[in-house]
């Protein structure tokens, strides 16, 4: 059983770190800008407020996944971050980044001009310099799970993850 445990701090010793190598980043989940006359009307609906969750899910896990940034759990003040409106706070995002120790912030909304037009977008702020990185957009015509996947899947890899933004800076 030693040997065992000697072997395993071993190998965690020698094992390469790229946490410590790449941009710590928060991704807050996304709003609705609902500009249709349907939202007006009825108020949000439950199956774009699941897809709101799942469109935040699927970039964390994408960029966690693609090894160039460290996804940070945002339960830490996820309370705080719904309380606000994170396009319009102030730079609220970017003090709830800091934090969570983040080097980097996403925020995101979805536009709804009706349900064939809709379209997502994507803001990168740098939690050091309180600046924005970058933003990106993306139409989507449906408003499925399907169309809401793709055009997420479209900008984290030929946006986010086909760019220069998550590269240290020298800092």
């Amino acid at each position: 059983m030693r040997a065992s445990i000697a072997f395993a701090a071993l190998a965690l010793m020698i094992a390469p770190v790229h946490a410590d190598d790449v941009p710590k980043i928060a991704v807050f989940d996304f709003e609705m800008i609902d500009t249709s006359l349907q939202g007006e009307v009825s108020g949000p609906r439950a199956d774009e407020q699941q897809r709101l969750k799942a469109v935040g899910d699927q970039v964390r896990k994408e960029l966690g996944e693609s090894g160039k940034f460290n996804v940070v759990d945002i339960a830490p003040v996820n309370v705080a971050a719904h309380s606000n409106n994170l396009q319009a706070c102030g730079g609220c995002e970017v003090e709830l980044g800091q934090q969570l120790g983040a080097d980097l912030v996403i925020t995101g909304t979805v536009q709804k001009v009706s349900n064939l037009i809709l379209n997502i977008n994507i803001y990168l702020h740098d939690v050091h310099t309180g600046k924005r990185v970058a933003a990106m957009s993306a139409d989507m015509r449906g408003n499925t799970d399907e169309s809401w996947s793709r055009a997420t899947r479209y900008l984290v890899h030929e946006r986010l993850l086909a760019s220069n933004y998550g590269a240290p800076q020298g800092r």
